[in-house]
């Protein structure tokens, strides 16, 4: 066991000194790897003082001054995180999840806490929110960003923010689809390859998050409310007839309507999108060309102002064995069909497991400290740690299939197409399927 996990830190060590060579400094070089170690190794508690302990330090010191004290910018480190995240998984064929994960905490002088939604608990509770990126292909994710969101608690007290060391440029109010998209731009501009961004009703059911997606030149697959109101695609603007005065502006020739109301006279089909641990996963499925009434405001015929029609998209629904229904808008292609949509929409469930794995087997939810900069750098060793993990099962599986040979040498080739297709998809769903992290089973 010595011999094992001594051969999984000294490969992290080579695979880290990308990393290394950002942090500059040779004592910051050396702790990297062994706030990292720690993160990986043994052990149920993954906070600063259990893995000094563990680690043989004697004092947690040195660790601490790293993590929270140091004086040292992420940034680099954070670029580094990027690159090594599209060389394990970035292409055309990759998505970027946008999503949000809540780590619980007591009292209110943590960094951002505050009583807000926590997604893992269903309901209000006192924590802090991280926004987070996740980018992903064949169903393996690497965590690439993650970033607090400040609630108005935090933002309107100038005092509390410099207490917790929060930098000035975040010291402004921002919602969490404007935190989404600040990130998603650090992500362009670092050379990061994924096809489209996709998000739950949180981000969705923003306007602003929409479009500004659209403006980035990027495809994007967003859940929305059921009440969002939408157009039949083919709406025309006309000019009203007005007795006398000056012509009025154009309206759309009808008004908008809820998608619900639009996908309920659609016509459904049972979709399979991929085969899981426990079986096919399937689902109902309609899709629908529309126009999102997300444009400007105005009048229409004798209704209250409503918002004129945006860009077109696809209205997409989904019905659930469980009889849950949920509702999605894409700005696909128009000849896009309903089994792809289906499956871009629902690649976006491999972030909510990355989330699980940062807690449960990388102490995400561990940090004890209460400023920016200590939760920041914690957080950002715990996605390069989960990047490592996920770059070591990667190889393996590569040697696997490397090492793998045809039963027999007479089979067809169609044969071996469909075998090594099998293969892809069972390699990567026991990639994203991962219990229990292999380090810590190597380590304990």
């Amino acid at each position: 066991m010595a011999g094992t996990m001594l051969d999984w830190r000294k490969e992290l060590e080579r695979w880290l000194k990308p990393f290394l060579e950002r942090l500059g400094h040779k004592t910051r070089r050396r702790m990297c790897p062994v706030y990292i170690s720690g993160l990986i190794g043994p052990g149920e508690r993954k906070s600063i003082q259990p893995m000094a302990e563990r680690l043989a330090l004697g004092a947690y010191d040195q660790l601490h001054h790293f993590v929270s004290a140091g004086v040292w910018d992420v940034a680099p480190v954070e670029t580094e995180l990027l690159v090594q995240a599209d060389k394990l998984v970035g292409g055309r064929d990759a998505v970027l999840v946008i999503d949000d994960t809540a780590v619980l905490k007591k009292g209110t002088h943590s960094v951002g806490v505050a009583p807000q939604y926590c997604s893992a608990l269903g309901k209000i509770a006192n924590c802090q929110t991280l926004v987070s990126l996740t980018l992903a292909r064949g169903e393996v994710p690497v965590m690439a960003a993650m970033r607090l969101f400040l609630p108005e608690s935090w933002t309107n007290d100038r005092a509390r923010l410099k207490r917790a060391g929060v930098p000035v440029e975040y010291r402004t109010a921002r919602t969490k689809p404007e935190v989404a998209l600040a990130e998603i731009d650090r992500v362009i501009a670092a050379g990061t390859r994924f096809g489209c961004v996709l998000a739950d009703a949180g981000y969705g059911s923003s306007a602003r998050f929409r479009h500004g997606l659209t403006a980035r030149k990027l495809s994007w697959a967003v859940g929305i409310p059921r009440h969002l109101k939408v157009y039949p695609a083919d709406v025309l603007m006309i000019r009203p007839v007005t007795p006398r005065g000056r012509p009025r502006q154009r309206i759309p020739d009808t008004l908008s309507v809820a998608a619900e109301d639009v996908l309920a006279t659609a016509k459904w089909q049972n979709i399979t999108w991929r085969t899981g641990t426990k079986g096919k996963l399937r689902a109902r499925f309609a899709a629908v060309r529309v126009r999102v009434a997300d444009g400007s405001p105005q009048r229409i015929k004798d209704k209250t102002h409503q918002h004129g029609p945006g860009e077109q998209a696809w209205l997409i629904g989904e019905h659930r064995a469980s009889g849950e229904k949920k509702y999605y808008l894409a700005n696909l292609s128009a000849k896009t069909d309903l089994r792809a949509l289906a499956a871009t929409i629902k690649a976006r469930w491999v972030c909510e497991q990355a989330h699980q794995q940062l807690k449960e087997e990388l102490g995400l939810d561990h940090f004890e400290g209460r400023s920016w900069q200590g939760l920041h750098r914690h957080a950002l060793m715990t996605m390069i740690a989960y990047a490592f993990l996920q770059y070591r099962r990667l190889a393996t599986a590569r040697r696997k299939k490397k090492n793998q040979r045809p039963t027999t040498p007479a089979n067809s080739a169609r044969r071996t197409s469909r075998h090594s297709r099998a293969l892809s998809s069972t390699t990567s769903t026991a990639m994203s399927i991962l219990p229990k992290m292999d380090m810590q089973r190597a380590a304990a």
